[in-house]
């Protein structure tokens, strides 16, 4: 939106085209914003947003109070919530007669309203000015959120506090009737029966089934006759995806940030966001009609299993899907506070989560070809909302669920050490490069082939389409003719229209990929029992193959020997490396205790997490080795350090992963020259797709599992029956997603918004740089350092 000006008021001629252009746009402003009902901001004296200047001759040493809000009545907070939340009762008719009034989707959804707006304006208690009913339920619902209180304990406050009050107070009594409340600001969620053997859903056309018709088996539990309730086997919990959208649109807070995608994001040569990415770009062009409107909305999708209980010996799983959109700046994107659940699943679905998935693709499906007309509140007009999913973000080992096969003509793999190993990546060196024609110091053979090629989806689908899958459940037989090649299923994603038209449909989970290529080859270099690739069946392979005869066992007595190999450690370099590792400290917040993690005596590590491995392999791992392997041994182990600091950099550079794309091939062929091949397990092969993906999708940010991760950690917190796990947290997810709407309103409260900074020890700031703008308590006498003046900086 074009900043308005005011510097047109100092014009003494009402006459001239400034002054009266100038009317207009104040006019055109006042009435999109309305400021009869909005208020304005008394504290907003300087309109440094609108043409004035700001003075700065005040000096840069004095105390600074950052993040300065005006003093807003907690009524009139909660009265912007309502009317974002139901914008049909805040908008007008626009001046063309254009229909721009959202209306109430049926007379429950007003009745909603209209509860909402009594308890606004019903007084806690008579002659009480400063809350509201509906005020004061949603501060105490919003510190139960964010304190984890339990419903016993809220209660227990309710309590007290309705005792404190005047007799005549009107605060609910007990959390069931404060929910009942904040009905109307929360967006609910589905519940879908569900056969027990995954064969599928007791939904749409087969919702009146008693019986799974694939399986035969009951669709609710054995119970006494005279039980009235039927008690269903398996339960999926569905949160529609559509109002969650069009809530993105309808809050003042969002809004305009739904189009930062195209309006203010830089394109050159730097990717930021995914869309700079290839992909997204040639979705653009392959759907213009879809990218001609920039709130359109880009989904990606992530689901991965997490044990409720967070105890080990209970063999149970909960499987939730999320849902994101990108077109938030990248300081909103991927945070937990814009994320949506969308499916919640009740075990492990295996490759039957395409069952599970029926309900969000028929929705998906709708959303791409019809839409749902949607309240854009930055403009004060109705558009139709469209959605598309860019791609999925898994673990490698779920990637075959959403999958069905392979993606590529043929893969570089054979059978070593008892297990599958992949091999080969001189296929993707030019073909003229003389390691090709090396045959000792690799596999024992010349290298021929060239790189395989990728199948589009196009050409995946077609051959999908050739042939018949047996239906999903457990009780099928999943044999299948050889005639279906790898392909185990179709994937239901397929059923979308553009899904076939991607350049990206799933994504390689980076923060796995770097945690096993890190525990590989530290497991490897450190011989650590149990985690070294470097096993008496590999150096059998090495036999077998007849190369590398000086890591052949050795039989020189009547016992045949594994002597230790030149890439690993001895005992005491082992020693001296452990020892370096648990002496590094790092900065607070830039990773966990590593130290804590090291066992020198036992010579190994425990516990690492993938953050942990993450900045192991980044900053550890090519400093504490320099001296202790050879230097054959070190430069690729450096040279892969320096591949995942660039790869996972915020900010990337099309030249730089070009060059990636290059280097991680050279690392690869000089780890087959130093590693058995048992070394090559399949996260060691996809790195040589990364870049190829980072230049399709942009950084690795927007893609990696490290969000999803952390958001898995807080619902486990929120179980509290442990006897229906599911049930607690999809209840705790409502709550949690309304009072989030809620807290982007509330000014005087703490929320995720606006809580500061995690070590604020108050300071200073430096306004005249940016890159010193940050508030920090300098040490020693700041009045013996030098100042400069803005032109000086300049």
């Amino acid at each position: 939106m074009r900043i308005m000006s005011r510097r047109w008021i100092q014009n003494p001629n009402r006459c001239a085209d400034e002054y009266l252009d100038g009317i207009e746009d104040f006019i055109e402003f006042a009435r999109r914003h309305n400021p009869v009902r909005n208020g304005m901001i008394e504290t907003y004296s300087i309109w440094n947003l609108h043409g004035e200047q700001v003075d700065h001759a005040s000096s840069s040493n004095a105390p600074r109070v950052d993040n300065v809000e005006p003093i807003v009545d907690p009524n009139d907070q909660v009265m912007g919530i309502i009317q974002d939340a139901f914008p049909f009762a805040s908008t007008n008719i626009n001046q063309e007669g254009e229909d721009d009034v959202p209306t109430p989707i049926d007379s429950a959804e007003f009745e909603q309203y209209e509860k909402l707006l009594k308890n606004a304006n019903q007084e806690l208690y008579p002659g009480c000015e400063s809350f509201s009913v509906l005020t004061a339920i949603v501060e105490l619902m919003h510190g139960k959120i964010k304190y984890r209180m339990s419903n016993l304990c809220f209660d227990y406050f309710l309590g007290v506090f309705k005792r404190m009050l005047p007799t005549d107070n009107c605060l609910p009594k007990d959390h069931k009737h404060a929910q009942k409340v904040l009905h109307g600001l929360g967006l609910g969620y589905e519940k879908i029966h569900a056969c027990k053997n995954n064969c599928m859903l007791f939904y749409k056309e087969h919702e009146t089934l008693d019986t799974c018709p694939i399986c035969n088996e009951s669709r609710f539990k054995m119970t006494s006759q005279n039980r009235t309730t039927k008690i269903p086997q398996k339960v999926m919990r569905y949160l529609p995806l559509k109002p969650r959208l069009q809530r993105l649109y309808m809050s003042t807070h969002t809004a305009t940030d739904m189009r930062w995608h195209k309006e203010k994001r830089v394109d050159d040569d730097v990717m930021r966001h995914p869309a700079d990415g290839e992909a997204w770009k040639e979705f653009d062009r392959t759907f213009p009609e879809f990218a001609a409107d920039p709130r359109n909305v880009r989904l990606g999708l992530a689901t991965d299993g997490f044990n409720p209980y967070g105890v080990l010996n209970q063999h149970h799983s909960t499987w939730p899907i999320f849902a994101f959109p990108y077109n938030l700046p990248p300081w909103k994107c991927m945070k937990k506070e814009y994320m949506m659940m969308t499916v919640l699943i009740t075990e492990d679905p295996g490759r039957s989560i395409d069952v599970y998935l029926r309900p969000l693709v028929d929705e998906l499906k709708d959303l791409w070809t019809n839409g749902v007309r949607t309240y854009d509140k930055s403009t004060g007009r109705m558009f139709t909302l469209r959605a598309a999913v860019m791609w999925t973000v898994n673990d490698f080992q779920h990637m075959q669920w959403f999958l069905g096969g392979a993606q590529r003509e043929d893969v570089t793999s054979g059978w070593h050490a008892g297990k599958v190993c992949y091999l080969g990546h001189r296929r993707w060196l030019p073909w003229d490069h003389e390691w090709r024609e090396k045959d000792k110091e690799f596999d024992g053979n010349t290298e021929r082939r060239l790189r395989p090629r990728e199948w589009s989806g196009d050409e995946i689908l077609e051959q999908l389409n050739r042939l018949d899958f047996a239906p999903f459940g457990k009780t099928v037989s999943r044999t299948r003719p050889s005639t279906h090649l790898n392909w185990t299923h179709k994937p239901m994603f397929f059923e979308l229209p553009y899904w076939s038209k991607l350049k990206l449909r799933h994504n390689l989970d980076v923060m796995h990929v770097e945690k096993n290529v890190f525990d590989t080859l530290v497991g490897t270099i450190l011989d650590i029992e149990g985690k070294t690739k470097d096993t008496i069946k590999a150096r059998l392979d090495l036999e077998r193959m007849g190369i590398r005869r000086g890591l052949w066992m050795n039989r020189d007595s009547d016992k045949a020997r594994r002597d230790l190999a030149f890439f690993s450690m001895k005992p005491n370099d082992k020693k001296e490396f452990l020892k370096f590792v648990s002496s590094v400290k790092f900065p607070d917040g830039y990773a966990s205790n590593i130290a804590r993690c090291v066992n020198v005596d036992g010579g190994k590590f425990t516990g690492l997490k993938s953050h942990d491995c993450h900045v192991f392999m980044q900053r550890l791992l090519p400093v504490g080795i320099r001296h202790l392997l050879p230097e054959d041994v070190v430069k690729p182990i450096m040279l892969l350090s320096r591949f995942f600091s660039q790869l996972t950099a915020k900010t990337l550079r099309r030249t730089d992963m070009f060059q990636l794309r290059h280097d991680i091939v050279q690392v690869l062929c000089k780890f087959e020259m130093i590693f058995p091949p048992a070394f090559f397990t399949s996260m060691m092969h996809v790195m040589v797709h990364l870049p190829e993906e980072a230049l399709l999708a942009g950084p690795v940010n927007y893609r990696w599992m490290y969000p999803i991760e952390r958001l898995l950690g807080e619902l486990k917190k929120s179980v509290r029956n442990r006897a229906k796990p599911e049930g607690s947290i999809i209840e705790a997810w409502v709550q949690y997603e309304s009072l989030t709407f809620c807290g982007m309103y509330l000014k005087d409260v703490e929320t995720v918004f606006n809580r500061p900074q995690r070590n604020n020890d108050g300071g200073m700031r430096n306004e005249k740089l940016s890159v010193f703008a940050q508030s920090a308590r300098p040490f020693g006498d700041p009045g013996r350092g030098e100042s400069f003046s803005r032109n000086d900086m300049e």
